[in-house]
C-alpha cells in the first residue's frame, strides 16, 4: 500500500502563502493521478487540485489563480502552493493517490479528470489555520 505524508501547514495571516508537501513510500511515477483535499472543521471533504501523470492539472473554482499542484517523480514528492489565502477557518489538507485508471480512462481513452472522490490512499493531514 501507498503511504502518504503531508507536511508544511500551519499559521497564516490573510493574503499569505503556504506551500505544502506530500512525501510517497512509493515510486509516484506509477500513480496516474494524485490530488489535495481539504476539511474545515463541521465540513464536509473539498477537492482542490489534481494532477496527472503527464502534469494535466484541475482546479477546484474556488483555487484557480491562487493555488498550484506541482509534483518532483525522481523524490516522490506532490506540492501544493498556496497563495492568497484567506484562513477564516481551519483546514485539513490531505494528499492523495491510487485512483483507478479506469476512473479517468475507457480504454486508452484517458480524457477524464483526476478531479473524483474515489482515491484508494490517503494521508494524515497537515492543517493550515489563520493567524491574528
Amino acid at each position: 500500500q501507498e503511504r502518504l505524508v503531508e507536511s508544511g501547514g500551519g499559521s497564516v495571516q490573510a493574503g499569505g502563502s503556504l506551500r505544502l508537501s506530500c512525501g510517497s513510500s512509493e515510486n509516484i511515477y506509477g500513480d496516474y493521478c494524485m490530488g489535495w483535499f481539504r476539511q474545515a472543521t463541521g465540513k464536509e471533504r473539498e477537492a482542490v487540485a489534481f494532477i496527472d501523470n503527464i502534469s494535466r492539472t484541475t482546479y477546484a473554482d474556488s483555487v484557480k489563480g491562487r493555488f498550484t499542484i506541482s509534483k518532483d517523480n525522481a523524490k516522490n514528492t506532490l506540492y501544493l502552493e498556496m497563495n492568497c489565502l484567506k484562513p477564516e477557518h481551519t483546514d485539513v489538507y490531505n494528499c492523495t493517490a491510487g485512483l483507478d485508471r479506469e476512473t479517468v480512462c475507457h480504454g486508452d481513452n484517458c480524457s477524464k479528470t483526476c478531479m473524483s472522490d474515489d482515491y484508494k490512499y490517503w494521508g494524515e493531514g497537515t492543517r493550515v489555520t489563520g493567524s491574528a
